[in-house]
């Protein structure tokens, strides 16, 4: 079916090609960060921006930073950006948020590697050592934090993680890198650009990761069983093609897969052993028409992903089709159709299927006002349409599927304005709607009956009523440039309303109760409004002999409004004024010269409370320390000694005594590019 599906999608493409008069071109990241002189973005209003200058909070992490990193994850390197949460809970699981409301399996986050979304649709969170990509070829990461669905996409509710590769036909991309070090810790990976006459270039890449997972020194109530421990692991691979199709259209094929087991913790709060496997392929055209940029893209992912006792199958395709045209020198407007199909098996009880259908018509208008002053309006209109087929296990008191015959519809928005106040002055003002969707399991892919006979035993299933969370948030950000120092500064101050929080089943919490004929049933609800409200200091800057340095501090104040009719958010696992840290600071500096470079890392997190089973626990505030030395030992070859975690041999960084802790990783490195 999928190889129907793409080569339909691939004809259909090449029509739309052959009929335009188009000059569309990949964009050319590294030409457009030469003539800035620092990486740029176009994500937010398809024109290359200075992040300053965009009209939303956004961080660009360049490949030097990655590389620089001396990091072997994406969470590592996220850790270090302001505002961000990382949740370590095992050596192969971290899960990250942006200024509170992390969880475990956390749902808020919008994923994107070239466009195309990689968070996992079932649970709606990131499986991050899944994800089919090495680090040697981002070109960069887009951090941007707060509801930005409108400008985005689907489901951007407390921030996007964008994460752009290099692109074949513009970079020529040729890395091999070997990792070694303790905890039986190893790495492979390469990558290699190839270019086969002046219309086609494609790029390889894969690698495997293997490690040991962090010593399990739990014990007492809430203790990790040693059948929940399973060392991580991961093999990917990767495809991206360019094909020039004339002077205005180009074809972009990518096509990814992955392979991994780990030790996971569920978004209960609980280990488990889990395995996951991913695959996708995606094409997207660009084509430069008198009626603007053309954009018409296909994507599909499929997930196969098994914990003990349940399996879970997934399978999502998005088509979307969207122009960006110029009215005037002072207007961009970007117009924009998507239509998403998801679809998930029902687990652990096979024999029932819940899919929804959305259908969202998006608009982006920026208007250069003045040379000091633009203005952004973004809005998007989701149309979910709800269907559940299949059968029931005898028992189950919600037993018609006509109840998941239901449609969700809202509206998410983006506005910002940018104003230099001067050549060194900026300020920012933004408003962001954004809307976070149940996910599949929670509207009812989760189904797990009892062994027994009802009324005997319990239901653990999802809820088709569950209602969207909406999200509303309100930033006003002061930068300065200080040339005097050759630095940065930025002031930024935020607050922002959760409505309608999605909370987890609690098997303390019966929310369906017993007849004659059905289970006690236990599922998911809406059970709170919360709001947040924070402000973020940060600064970077160069000295002369080749050092650098940045530091940031963020504080965030949650408060949850749990709903009268909820006896505990604590039960239901979204307590989140008690489990966001209220503090999180970083510290980096480096020095580098034609031979040597060397980076040291702080981060700091203040205490916060995690779960053990419906009870909390504290976890103390921690600061890690982290650095790298490499060194040149000829053209293109680097030697690197890279640490994570160097002040402890183990540290809470996610649960308290319940949990497995952080372990001190060093690993040396061998890299080779040309």
């Amino acid at each position: 079916m999928k190889t129907t599906l793409f080569a339909g999608a691939a004809v259909g493409l090449c029509i739309l090609a052959s009929a335009t008069t188009a000059s569309a071109q990949s964009i050319d990241y590294g030409a457009m960060e030469q003539l800035f002189n620092e990486p740029v973005t176009t994500s937010a209003t398809g024109s290359p921006q200075r992040a300053t200058e965009a009209p939303v909070d956004m961080t660009i992490i360049s490949a030097s930073d990655i590389k620089r990193s001396g990091a072997g994850d994406l969470p590592t390197i996220l850790s270090r950006v302001a505002g961000v949460d990382v949740l370590n809970f095992a050596a192969g699981q971290s899960d990250v948020g942006i200024r509170g409301y992390n969880q475990a399996r956390s749902p808020r986050l919008l994923v994107l590697i070239n466009g195309r979304q990689v968070y996992l649709d079932h649970f709606g969170y990131t499986d991050w050592a899944s994800l089919p990509i090495e680090l040697s070829e981002i070109r960069q990461i887009e951090v941007v934090r707060g509801p930005n669905s409108a400008i985005f996409g689907f489901n951007a509710v407390s921030g996007v993680v964008n994460i752009i590769t290099f692109n074949p036909k513009f970079d020529d991309t040729n890395v091999i890198e070997l990792r070694a070090g303790t905890g039986s810790s190893t790495s492979v990976s390469a990558v290699k650009t190839v270019r086969l006459g002046e219309r086609l270039s494609f790029r390889i890449s894969g690698g495997v990761d293997h490690a040991d997972e962090w010593k399990n020194t739990t014990s007492g109530t809430g203790a990790v069983l040693a059948s929940q421990i399973h060392n991580p692991s991961t093999a990917r691979a990767n495809i991206d093609a360019v094909a020039q199709l004339n002077d205005k259209t180009t074809l972009r094929v990518e096509g990814s897969m992955s392979n991994g087991s780990s030790t996971q913790v569920i978004s209960t709060f609980a280990y488990a052993v889990h395995r996951i496997k991913t695959d996708s392929l995606k094409a997207t055209l660009n084509a430069d028409t008198k009626a603007g940029l053309l954009q018409a893209q296909v994507y599909h992912n499929g997930l196969d992903g098994l914990t003990p006792g349940r399996r879970y199958m997934n399978d999502i395709t998005v088509y979307s089709l969207e122009d960006l045209f110029k009215i005037g020198a002072a207007h961009t407007v970007r117009v924009g159709l998507e239509y998403r199909d998801n679809q998930l098996d029902t687990a652990g009880y096979a024999g029932g299927k819940i899919s929804y259908t959305v259908l969202a018509p998006s608009a982006m208008w920026n208007w250069v006002v003045s040379p000091k002053l633009s203005v952004t309006t973004a809005v998007r209109l989701d149309k979910l349409s709800l269907k559940r087929t299949g059968t029931f296990p005898v028992g189950t008191p919600q037993a018609n599927n006509s109840l998941w015959d239901r449609d969700i519809t809202e509206t998410s928005v983006n506005l910002g304005a940018v104003y230099k106040v001067s050549d060194k002055d900026t300020l920012r003002a933004t408003y962001a709607r954004g809307v976070q969707a149940p996910t599949l399991l929670e509207l009812g892919g989760l189904l797990i009956p009892p062994a027994t006979a009802a009324p005997t035993g319990v239901l653990i299933t999802g809820n088709p009523l569950l209602e969207p969370a909406i999200v509303s948030n309100y930033q006003l950000t002061y930068d300065r440039a200080l040339p005097s120092l050759k630095a940065r500064a930025s002031v930024k101050l935020f607050t922002q309303k959760t409505e309608s929080v999605k909370g987890q089943f609690s098997t303390a919490a019966v929310d369906i109760a017993a007849t004659a004929t059905t289970w006690t049933t236990f599922t998911y609800k809406n059970v709170s409004d919360s709001k947040m409200s924070g402000v973020e200091l940060s600064a970077s800057g160069k000295l002369d002999g080749g050092f650098h340095w940045t530091a940031d501090t963020t504080y965030t104040n949650v408060n949850d409004k749990p709903f009268t009719t909820l006896s505990s958010v604590i039960l239901r696992k979204v307590n989140f004024e008690a489990t966001s840290p209220k503090y999180r600071s970083n510290l980096a500096a480096g020095w580098s010269n034609d031979k040597w470079a060397v980076d040291g890392y702080a981060h700091f997190v203040s205490k916060f409370s995690s779960y053990n089973g419906n009870l909390l626990e504290p976890v103390k505030g921690y600061t890690t320390v982290a650095g790298r030395v490499a060194y040149t030992v000829s053209d293109g070859l680097v030697l690197a000694l890279n640490g994570q975690n160097l002040m402890h041999d183990r540290q809470m960084q996610a649960k308290g005594p319940s949990g497995l802790q952080a372990e001190r990783r060093v690993m040396i490195g061998l890299t080779k590019s040309w």
